[in-house]
């Protein structure tokens, strides 16, 4: 049986209060007291009863029954104290007893066990001081014995219920904290998804609102452009523009679900898929040159495809934001040994150059952040900077994963 505390009876707010549970164990303890002192009174040896001192050892096993009502808060004092009056009055050796119990449920191992001893050493001077039957002698040692057996039996009894409360408590505690840990990963599980939906939404938005600014801008520089022309760049943009819209309202969706239940639907690219990227880029205007020598390229995984496809579209994305009329090599080497190995370069300019129009879309400050954190989810490596020719590098290693 558990205590109010560890059974979810015991409030914060009122820390003295007693569930009712508490208040029928205590209440039963007396009467158990009770019942020990009169039955002591019943076998004892005195001969005229209803003495003073009979009335006094009914007095002081009421008082000692009583007393247990107070027996958690002054366990170890309770224990002294009945102890000492039951040397005199065997009428207190009930709530000895009970008291004692209390004590090694409540307090430690070294107090329980020197009160266990105290308690011994007043059996003995207990039975010392009440008279010997001459006809019976051995009836002094069996009544020590069976009393001496009676307090181990309780300490012993009161150490098993601590420990068990012990056990009940840690398992308890155990439980709260793997909810904590199973509470603090799934946040992190969302956490990372979100991140995940932030990478692949800048990596595909960022791509087709440069293609859009580049597509308007050549429209706003040159408004005498042909009508078949003009009437191919409203039909990019426009494509693109529905594009975007359905990628913005796919991670919309995604985000608002509350539970976290929502999938973003990632589009399936091949590596096939890199040179329609490339074409997309050239009709921009800009020139890019696009060598490819892998191994066994259709044993790609979608992941790795996936990280090339975004790897790739990011720097192009860069290139045109930042060096519009410069000239894009794009590589792409290795196989199912070696990795993938993707590098991007373009000469670095000051601005666009006369006929043509800026790239007009802003750079967060996110795109090779986001780029070095999807490598290194995927275990690659990225390296970028200026080069000794004066050329903006980008090249990323991704392993290439084993089935």
């Amino acid at each position: 049986m558990l205590p109010a505390r560890l059974s979810g009876d015991w409030t914060d707010d009122d820390p003295g209060r007693r569930s009712a549970r508490d208040w029928a164990v205590d209440l039963l303890c007396v009467l158990v007291s009770l019942a020990i002192g009169a039955l002591t009174l019943l076998i004892s040896p005195i001969d005229d009863p209803f003495t003073p001192i009979w009335w006094i050892s009914v007095v002081i096993g009421v008082l000692a029954s009583l007393s247990l009502m107070v027996r958690r808060e002054f366990a170890v004092t309770l224990t002294l104290i009945l102890m000492v009056l039951s040397t005199v009055f065997m009428t207190a050796g009930g709530g000895t007893v009970i008291a004692l119990f209390t004590t090694a449920v409540h307090r430690r191992t070294r107090p329980v066990v020197l009160l266990t001893l105290l308690a011994l050493v007043s059996t003995l001077v207990q039975y010392q001081a009440q008279p010997v039957d001459p006809d019976t002698p051995q009836s002094y040692w069996i009544a020590v014995v069976i009393d001496s057996l009676l307090l181990v039996l309780a300490v012993g009894w009161g150490m098993a219920v601590r420990a068990r409360r012990q056990l009940v408590v840690s398992l308890a505690e155990r439980a709260r904290r793997a909810e904590t840990e199973q509470e603090l990963r799934v946040g992190q599980a969302r956490l990372r998804e979100r991140e995940r939906i932030a990478r692949e939404m800048h990596d595909a938005l960022a791509h087709r609102l440069s293609l859009l600014s580049m597509h308007a801008g050549a429209l706003e520089f040159r408004p005498d452009m042909p009508e078949d022309q003009l009437s191919k760049a409203a039909g990019v943009i426009r494509a693109t523009a529905h594009q975007s819209l359905l990628d913005l309202r796919e991670v919309i969706y995604v985000l608002r679900e509350p539970d976290g239940g929502g999938d973003l639907q990632l589009p399936k690219v091949t590596l096939d898929d890199l040179a329609t990227l490339v074409e997309e880029t050239r009709q921009t205007g800009t020139t890019v040159v696009f060598q490819e020598r892998v191994e066994a390229a259709e044993e790609a995984s979608a992941p790795l495809c996936r990280n090339v496809y975004r790897v790739m579209q990011e720097g192009l994305t860069n290139a045109r934001k930042h060096a519009p009329a410069a000239t894009v090599h794009v590589e792409l080497w290795g196989g199912p040994e070696a990795g993938l190995t993707l590098e991007l370069r373009n000469p670095l300019l000051a601005g666009p150059p006369p006929g043509r129009p800026a790239a007009g879309v802003p750079g967060a400050g996110y795109g090779l952040a986001g780029l070095a954190e999807r490598v290194a989810l995927a275990g690659g490596r990225l390296e970028h900077g200026r080069t000794v020719s004066d050329e903006f590098r980008v090249r990323v290693w991704l392993p290439w994963p084993s089935e």
